[in-house]
């Protein structure tokens, strides 16, 4: 008897052993399923390169006509507006992603509360906080990099485009390349996406805790009580340290990353210079870390505990 247990107890170990689930697996399930049920974390990128790109092709039909007034200009407004369309491009792309991601983390918490797929997914072999890490994903890794990929393509295209429009003006085709030195500036790119996503972490942090535990109007709860905070330290105290906290969270990312001001300072036009040793030594970095992971960890507990609505 005891020999044919043994047997049958070696058998069942391959398949026990079979059945173990891979070490994140889970993980990289969890981040296909974001992607899948999230499809504007690529699309509104590549949408709101497309509007650019079509307004800039739009824009080269004048451009041959052109040429002589922009050389009528002096030389360093000659190059802020060779530069502009590339500029406007990033502009729009990070502002893209930053809506982007603001709308999925209040979202994604709450909507499988909403529609009661949580259980579902609570019936898998997925933990709560495999979930939620494969949501900050979304925000903080996979948002910044089809951010960075959809700049530099469009960039190029735009290069492409302009110098093809300028093929006839041999010495504007020169100063066009030169003033646009696109490895350059998306090292820059990569550099300000990056530090603007860590920049941002407490606010996504804030806005998946809120997105785990409100019962209704996640978007109301987010901005009103900032806003009100802001009000009545105004009213009551005649000053405005929470709104300028605000502020600072949701703009000051460029003011710690970069030094030596703006694009067109002084009538000089020049690239921002990255400054890494700067940005991470302001306080405000890692106290912002510090509190995003403590929001993330609230995230976990708020969907451990939350029930379907």
């Amino acid at each position: 008897m005891s020999i044919q247990a043994d047997a049958g107890s070696s058998s069942a170990a391959p398949a026990v052993a079979g059945s173990v689930v891979p070490r994140g697996q889970p993980y990289l399930w969890s981040l296909r399923r974001e992607l899948w049920e999230n499809p504007s974390v690529w699309i509104a990128p590549l949408a709101a390169a497309g509007f650019v790109l079509f307004g800039f092709t739009i824009s080269l039909v004048h451009k041959p006509h052109t040429v002589k007034a922009i050389n009528a200009l002096s030389r360093e407004k000659q190059m802020a507006l060779r530069f502009a369309p590339f500029g406007i491009v990033v502009a729009a792309l990070i502002l893209t992603t930053v809506v982007v991601g603001v709308f999925y983390c209040l979202g994604t918490l709450y909507s499988e509360r909403r529609d009661r797929s949580i259980l579902f997914w609570k019936s898998m072999p997925v933990s709560d906080l495999t979930t939620v890490l494969a949501k900050v994903t979304i925000p903080l890794v996979i948002l910044p990099v089809v951010a960075f990929v959809v700049v530099c393509a469009t960039q190029l295209v735009m290069l492409l485009f302009n110098s093809m429009a300028l093929a006839s003006h041999q010495g504007e085709l020169t100063q066009l390349w030169s003033t646009v030195p696109l490895f350059r500036l998306w090292g820059i790119v990569f550099y300000a996406l990056v530090t603007l996503t860590l920049w941002h972490a407490p606010l996504y942090g804030y806005l998946l805790a809120l997105s785990a535990w409100v019962k209704k109007g996640p978007f109301l709860w987010a901005v009103l009580p900032p806003i009100a905070l802001s009000v009545f330290e105004k009213l009551a105290f005649d000053t405005s340290y929470v709104s300028s906290l605000i502020r600072d969270r949701l703009l000051g990312s460029f003011s710690a990353a970069f030094s030596g001001g703006s694009f067109h300072e002084k009538g000089n036009f020049h690239l921002p210079a990255a400054d890494p040793m700067k940005f991470l030594t302001t306080p405000g970095l890692w106290i912002g870390l510090a509190l995003a992971a403590a929001l993330f960890a609230l995230a976990v507990w708020q969907r451990r505990r939350r029930e379907p609505m």
